[in-house]
């Protein structure tokens, strides 16, 4: 089968200044591209100063403090143009991006276009490890951050919580899943388009089991970003 993981794919990640995806401002944002053979082709990294106070608690996740932003960090706009750009050539090109947990980091970025006026592209095609795992192994028990995951595939994962780090991880992760789980290799547009399926089915599922004990409790299911 003509697999995804046979092909040039990337990966991306932001660090930022908060959980919340509508409100959180970029700090620090990764892409790695490689090929078909998982060769690195290029790398992108970028520092940016936020604009406001990076929480203490962010800062202790992924080492960035807000006088180190401020001092060393592009503005935020231009760093959102430059990884709208990368992502829109890749996109274009119709290569995956990967990006685990991508309804984060997606929509942060979108949030992040509207706020400072910068055109960010249709996330198209997305691979999330998050929810591919959850698919194709969906009993299994335990965590299912991107550490716990690494630690069950047996990736390496050193640094973790930072961009670049984040994003190794995630290619070796999937490269690991599309191996061992034959559902998994499809064509990334139509792994992409189960992925919404996907992603909207576990999160009406985890909607449930927490209605159990609170009535009002809400998942969000859209991906890989949500409404404004």
């Amino acid at each position: 089968m003509d697999s995804w993981h046979h092909h040039p794919r990337a990966a991306f990640d932001l660090e930022t200044t908060g959980r919340d995806p509508q409100q959180a401002r970029i700090v620090t944002a990764s892409i790695l591209l490689v090929d078909g053979d998982g060769a690195l082709l290029e790398q992108h990294e970028w520092l940016a100063d936020p604009g406001v106070e990076i929480p203490a608690e962010a800062a202790a996740i992924h080492g960035v403090s807000t006088e180190r932003a401020r001092r060393d960090g592009q503005p935020v706009q231009q760093v959102v143009g430059q990884v709208a750009a990368v992502l829109g050539r890749l996109f274009a090109a119709g290569t995956p991006v990967l990006a685990f947990n991508a309804r984060y980091d997606f929509t942060v970025l979108a949030r992040e276009g509207e706020r400072h006026g910068v055109s960010v592209p249709l996330p198209f095609p997305v691979l999330d490890p998050y929810i591919m795992d959850k698919q194709a192994d969906r009993y299994r028990r335990g965590k299912r951050t991107l550490t716990a995951m690494c630690e069950h595939y047996g990736v390496p994962f050193e640094n973790a919580h930072t961009s670049a780090a984040d994003v190794l991880a995630t290619l070796r992760v999937a490269a690991v899943l599309a191996a061992r789980f034959p559902r998994l290799q499809h064509p990334a547009d139509a792994l992409h388009a189960s992925q919404v399926v996907w992603a909207a089915r576990q999160a009406e599922s985890f909607q449930e089991y927490l209605r159990r004990e609170d009535p009002s409790a809400v998942v969000e299911g859209r991906w890989p970003a949500i409404a404004s």
